[in-house]
């Protein structure tokens, strides 16, 4: 896979001025920067993950970056050699320093595909907390769930004029992570936990798959493809 084209000036002067969520845009471009410095990746043992905790600064200088984790050496390598040769970026949205985590992934068959905006002047949605945890020692006492508090409607308004239109690709990626998700995609691990084919790689074995993974996941038993198995005649 071809390494991905570089972001372009306008896609950078969003980015920095871009604010909400901890600079959405502005790590997305970065990202993207980086990967298109990194040349075309081969299939094989050199191929893999890297992810960055990164600091930059509020002039757009780089503070500080550590390795998380890697997967392969050589996209390590790769990714911290074109973040040393990156052009100078802008400052950062907030003026204030922008900290964040990034995978950058150099495999040929993924790529990180655009974030969508349209959602991000929403509030966040609660974090779950079991209301039925106890600690064994106070009082037993189901905890109420905060109601979510609704944006005030001039700030919901200007919030959504600084929101960037959101493109066919962003929409194609997220509807990409969705199906991997859960189990649609022909990358999801879950095919090859339930035997089935590459989507890919076979795509007359499609709905053959489909029926063996239904009745693995119905009745364990062997499914007729066009039908239903024996069991869901009962």
């Amino acid at each position: 896979m071809a390494a991905p084209p570089a972001p372009t000036a306008e896609e950078w002067a969003i980015a920095g001025r871009y604010t909400l969520k901890n600079s959405k845009a502005y790590r997305y471009t970065w990202g993207q920067q980086v990967r298109s410095m990194m040349g075309t990746v081969v299939e094989g043992p050199d191929q893999g993950m890297v992810r960055f905790r990164v600091e930059i600064a509020p002039d757009g200088s780089l503070a500080s970056l550590d390795t998380l984790w890697s997967t392969s050496p050589v996209a390590e390598r790769l990714a911290r050699q074109a973040i040393a040769n990156m052009p100078r970026w802008p400052a950062t949205p907030t003026g204030r320093p922008l900290v964040f985590e990034k995978t950058v992934s150099f495999t040929p068959f993924a790529s990180d595909g655009p974030p969508l905006y349209k959602d991000d002047c929403l509030p966040d949605p609660p974090v779950f907390r079991n209301p039925f945890a106890w600690d064994g020692k106070s009082v037993s006492e189901p905890a109420a769930a905060k109601p979510i508090e609704k944006p005030d409607p001039q700030a919901m308004e200007d919030c959504l004029k600084q929101l960037p239109q959101d493109s066919i690709e962003a929409e194609t990626a997220r509807d990409r992570r969705l199906m991997d998700q859960w189990g649609w995609g022909a990358s999801q691990p879950a095919r090859y936990m339930l035997g089935l084919p590459d989507i890919a790689a076979s795509p007359g074995a499609v709905e053959p798959a489909r029926c063996l993974g239904r009745a693995r996941l119905v009745n364990h038993a062997p499914a007729r493809c066009g039908g239903q198995s024996d069991h869901d005649h009962g």
